[in-house]
């Protein structure tokens, strides 16, 4: 459970960081780029084996690591136009509902147990996810840009059921600097690209924001597989948990440090996020 909670901090710790991002005028897109090489380092000093690049390549999960890395850029910016023309809030239910996908996964293809009381809790806590993720001045309206919710929506899903597929149990720390080099090398030829049309240099304070950035970004992710990895524990309950535990607390913290307007609707999201929680721990 200790790699699970840790997990939850760090992932919440991301939002607070874009929160400081935004506060601070910080460009986001070098902090990302940043994060991605830090994370990769995390990965290579915490794997306590022998590193061959040739060997890496020639691993059975060496091709889904370069997939995920294409797939962390590329979702990241489907994120963020999804917020542009569909709306903040439209963003955020489409990436946590897609838990949905690893949840079914898992049942079907691990062959998971499934009751009653578990499909319940998983029930609640998609209406958790949504109530939590509404906000008063954005009805959760799909416009003209209808593809980019659900390209969000099969491409959240996608990541977090690969990670959990393809992660080899006896080399976690070196999948996941894998995935992070490739999203990195993918991040220097957009801020290239980017250079080379508006001369923006990089910044000596994304530097900071991106050291750190990256430290909990490996964390979110590391300590998430070593949670799954634990025995008997099943991914469709992890993942129930993981993310709707990341957005009640991410809400609340949104409350007491950024004074951000909570409602009625994400209170009683955040109160039926425990009450799921409990239902598919206790499943």
């Amino acid at each position: 459970m200790i790699y699970l909670l840790i997990s939850i901090l760090s992932s919440t710790a991301i939002f607070v960081l874009f929160k400081l991002l935004k506060k601070f005028n910080i460009d986001t897109l070098q902090v990302i780029v940043i994060n991605y090489f830090i994370a990769f380092f995390c990965g290579f000093l915490y794997y306590d084996g022998e590193v061959n690049p040739s060997e890496i390549v020639q691993t059975s999960w060496f091709f889904a690591a370069v997939m995920l890395g294409f797939l962390f850029i590329a979702i990241f910016n489907v994120m963020a136009l999804t917020a542009q023309k569909n709306g903040l809030s439209v963003a955020s239910v489409s990436s946590k509902m897609s838990v949905i996908i690893p949840i079914v996964f898992g049942i079907i293809v691990f062959n998971e147990s499934i009751g009653a009381q578990k499909i319940i809790g998983i029930l609640i806590a998609l209406v958790a996810v949504f109530l939590t993720s509404l906000k008063e001045k954005g009805n959760v309206v799909l416009k003209q840009s209808i593809y980019l919710p659900l390209i969000l929506f099969f491409g959240s899903g996608t990541i977090d059921t690969s990670i959990n597929y393809f992660a080899p149990d006896d080399q976690i720390p070196l999948f996941s600097a894998t995935i992070f080099a490739m999203a990195a090398l993918i991040g220097v030829l957009l801020l290239s690209f980017r250079a080379l049309k508006t001369k923006n240099n990089l910044t000596l304070k994304a530097i900071p924001f991106g050291v750190t950035l990256g430290i909990v970004n490996y964390g979110s992710i590391h300590f998430l597989l070593m949670a799954l990895r634990v025995e008997n524990t099943e991914s469709s309950t992890l993942f129930t948990v993981n993310h709707i535990a990341i957005l009640a607390l991410s809400t609340i913290i949104g409350l007491l440090f950024f004074k951000e307007q909570i409602s009625i609707k994400n209170w009683i999201g955040i109160v039926l996020a425990l009450i799921a929680i409990l239902l598919v721990t206790l499943a």
